[in-house]
């Protein structure tokens, strides 16, 4: 049997800076036995996320690199963006892939936490790898960005799980969790008023009410109105249910979807999803795909 395989995908605060980005993925890169599967980076936003899978030890070894990569790289005290960040590594989610299950994903966040702890960073464990219930939430962790951690620290509820207890402005601290798959998609509309775009991120996003699983908040990106969405349960909102969302709630403050961006990676099932909604198909499955046919097919 193969060895359990998994996915990491974290985000760091840097988007604008192509040599620097370019150094920090190559440090993963020069890791053996991973893979850098995809690199996005936002300049409004001055985050970039990658993605990056391998084995167990292989996908830690290249965690710790990251972070050490990222530590020498950016100064989160100069560095500015749209996107609320905690850190120069910001987040750090690892999620299960063939042979892996959410336990032994969240067994590798905590492996990770440990390391990063003792490279220096202030780590708060998150989802299905929190060792709290007030902080299995990322938007919480996150809530006020660095300055709203800072703030947070001298209340014991708020002391990280591993590394130092006090925050260094120039690294801050990251989040490190174990999630499924989830896809990160945005949706900008026909306006500069970010006022739409956050009353349009309330309306949708599941702690005000809206649909289960999405995470959205309202951002000025590229001189447009952007809503930003975390879709952390696809079996329940797909791509195609979130964005129909945002088009009727965009509608009724007199604004539009100009157009859509998927942040990194998104599985095959989230793309199959979004056909079978527009195109009414009664059946579509990866193996009417013949790219995954292909995939399958087994060698004569």
């Amino acid at each position: 049997m193969r060895p359990p395989l998994f996915e990491a995908v974290p985000n760091f605060s840097e988007g604008r800076d192509a040599a620097r980005i370019s150094r920090i993925a190559q440090s993963v890169r020069d890791v053996p036995g991973v893979r850098v599967l995809n690199v996005h980076s936002d300049p409004d936003h001055n985050r970039s996320v990658l993605t990056f899978a391998g084995e167990e030890d292989a996908v830690l070894e290249a965690a710790v690199t990251l972070a050490a990569a990222c530590a020498a790289e950016i100064d989160l005290a100069s560095q500015t963006g749209q996107h609320p960040r905690v850190g120069s590594l910001d987040v750090l989610p690892f999620v299960p892939l063939e042979g892996a299950t959410l336990e032994d994903a969240a067994r590798l966040a905590r492996r990770a936490g440990e390391r990063l702890g003792r490279l220096g960073f202030p780590v708060y464990l998150y989802e299905a790898a929190a060792t709290a219930s007030h902080r299995g939430n990322l938007a919480d962790i996150r809530s006020g960005g660095y300055e709203g951690l800072a703030a947070r620290l001298e209340d014991p509820l708020w002391q990280p799980d591993y590394g130092p207890p006090e925050l260094d402005p120039h690294r801050g601290a990251v989040a490190v969790g174990a999630r499924p798959f989830l896809v990160a998609f945005n949706a900008y509309l026909d306006t500069a008023d970010i006022e739409v775009a956050k009353a349009v991120a309330l309306e949708v996003r599941e702690r005000d009410g809206g649909l289960p699983g999405v995470k959205a908040l309202g951002l000025s990106v590229g001189g447009k109105a952007q809503v930003s969405m975390n879709l952390t349960d696809l079996e329940v909102t797909s791509i195609a249910i979130a964005l129909e969302a945002v088009r009727a709630a965009a509608a009724d403050r007199g604004a539009s979807v100009e157009s859509t961006e998927l942040v990194g990676l998104a599985p095959l099932e989230a793309i199959l999803q979004v056909t079978r909604h527009y195109l009414r198909l009664r059946e579509l499955e990866d193996r009417h795909v013949i790219e995954a046919a292909l995939w399958d097919a087994p060698e004569s």
